[in-house]
């Protein structure tokens, strides 16, 4: 995976002119650029609430600094393993460890995810409406449709229990009984989560709002370099973007999101360069961020160690 993102800015890197690039970025109006990393930290704030709620719908009553905590950490991780699905799986670790309640955790961050990617189509299905006019691209609208597809395989596979079935079926050997018996009980955490009907809508409000801040951040900053393009291409194309990189052949997306970026951009006539530096730019934020995260992470080892030990005093007599 490091190989596929290095190889990606390798190809990248022959393709744009370093000189001009560094230059553009040196140039970048720094209030702007401020701005948009101000507004880029509302992703991780909503984010950890988010994923806060769904916990606590599932039953895992924790206090929101613990949950800030172990997602800081999964910020931090994701900057290492593959894709964010790298970070998900320590902080899944990580509270099902203190919890000793995983399925919970783990059917929380699966349904985190899918309330992201709720947004993604939702989002990317009303920019793509409101500006197909702008946009008369086949590839753009086959990756539209794609989002939409896979969207609507998930929900069947999860919510539907006959699709369901059909294809825990393929698990049925002997030797997939305690891999079979832990998605079933995933699956029917998960299922079960249908009948919360307010939890669903309030995450799917909160999601097309994370999503939201993406597409403005990338505008700030293209406005910082000296792009100026409309706004509706940036809500069509970074959800797109955003679900590609979400698949775990590179690290942090780094190449792979760089390359769509430029893919997707030259589309509408910015160059080759700006696009790529509108994207480093966005690297350097989930970087700082990403340290941030792994200092929270780092400085609270110690007392996570001690809540995870910690064992009730018993009195005996003498």
């Amino acid at each position: 995976r490091i190989g596929i993102s290095l190889i990606l800015l390798f190809f990248l890197f022959k393709k744009v002119d370093e000189r001009v690039m560094l230059e553009t970025v040196k140039r970048a109006d720094k209030t702007l650029l401020a701005a948009a990393f101000i507004f880029f930290f509302g992703t991780y704030a909503l984010c950890a609430y988010r994923w806060h709620l769904l916990l606590k719908a599932l039953g895992v009553n924790l206090p929101l600094k613990r949950v800030i905590i172990s997602f800081a950490g999964g910020i931090f991780f994701s900057l290492f393993l593959p894709s964010s699905i790298g970070g998900d799986f320590m902080r899944s670790i990580d509270l099902a460890v203190s919890t000793q309640r995983p399925r919970q955790v783990v059917a929380a961050v699966l349904l985190d995810r899918l309330s992201g990617y709720i947004g993604i189509v939702i989002l990317t299905l009303a920019a793509f409406c409101l500006g197909w006019n702008l946009i008369n691209d086949t590839s753009v609208t086959i990756s539209v449709g794609v989002l939409l597809a896979i969207l609507i395989a998930i929900m069947l596979v999860l919510f539907n229990k006959f699709i369901y079935a059909k294809i825990n079926k393929f698990l049925d050997s002997p030797t997939a009984g305690r891999i079979r018996e832990a998605i079933a009980n995933l699956h029917q955490e998960i299922h079960s989560f249908r009948r919360q009907k307010k939890v669903i809508v309030n995450n799917i409000l909160l999601s097309i709002v994370i999503q939201m801040i993406n597409p403005i951040t990338f505008y700030l900053i293209a406005l910082a370099i000296g792009v100026k393009i409309n706004l509706v291409y940036f809500f069509i194309f970074l959800p797109i973007i955003g679900a590609i990189t979400l698949l775990p052949i590179s690290i942090v997306g780094l190449g792979l999101r760089d390359y769509m970026t430029v893919l997707f951009f030259a589309k509408v006539g910015v160059a080759k360069d700006l696009a790529f530096a509108m994207s480093l730019i966005s690297f350097i934020f989930i970087l700082i961020y990403g340290s941030i995260g792994g200092l929270i992470y780092v400085l609270t080892v110690h007392h996570r160690r001690i809540q995870y030990h910690k064992s009730p005093v018993v009195c005996r007599k003498p």
